[in-house]
């Protein structure tokens, strides 16, 4: 597939494009694209997400912070799939499928979700997303410092006990097969915009 990558000299983007061309996938510009990749700020992704659709290129989204709303609203009008995953590791999506899981019996949890300080949306989507899916409103704890790439754990406290369901992505190489799924199943997803790697598993 012919892919053009928004943020190719970003922490993302450095990895994710050698990936993506040795899976196969040839990085062209936006005129001559059959989907486009964006890894890049809040600030810009929505103007970078409009550009593509106006060529009609369909759209995965890596970056946080965004608008999903107008996203999904420009996407059905131009009646192009767009995707969007707060997080493209596989383990991520585990970690808050057992953490609904968990909340079914042990409601009361907080979030604690750490990332690099130059991270600029917090809480994270992933922090966001886990929240929404565990309910009850849990409080997100927010941590930026140097060192650090994507973690997240989910607390779980009961009467003498305590649960903690934790991921730790140490290496950006762990978003690469959720990025290569969804360009796979790109054709295949509806107008408008798709959330969530779990959508494709």
């Amino acid at each position: 597939m012919k892919v053009v990558l928004n943020g190719r000299g970003g922490k993302v983007g450095r990895v994710l494009a050698p990936a993506l061309e040795a899976a196969g996938h040839e990085l062209v510009e936006l005129d001559g694209a059959e989907a486009m990749v964006d890894f890049t700020a809040p600030d810009v992704v929505e103007d970078n997400v409009a550009d593509a659709l106006q060529r009609d290129v369909p759209c995965v989204i890596g970056t946080t912070g965004f608008n999903e709303q107008r996203v999904d609203a420009m996407a059905r009008v131009r009646k192009v799939a767009c995707f969007y995953a707060p997080n493209f590791a596989l383990g991520a999506v585990l970690m808050m499928r057992f953490a609904k899981e968990a909340a079914e019996l042990m409601p009361r949890a907080e979030i604690v979700e750490l990332h690099n300080e130059a991270k600029k949306d917090a809480p994270s989507g992933t922090a966001n997303a886990t929240a929404a899916l565990l309910g009850s409103n849990p409080v997100i704890h927010s941590v930026r410092l140097p060192g650090l790439v994507a973690h997240q754990e989910v607390l779980f406290g009961g009467d003498g006990q305590l649960l903690t369901i934790r991921h730790d992505t140490f290496s950006r190489e762990a978003f690469v097969p959720g990025v290569l799924l969804a360009l796979e199943r790109l054709p295949k997803l509806p107008m408008g915009l798709t959330v969530g790697l779990e959508r494709l598993l």
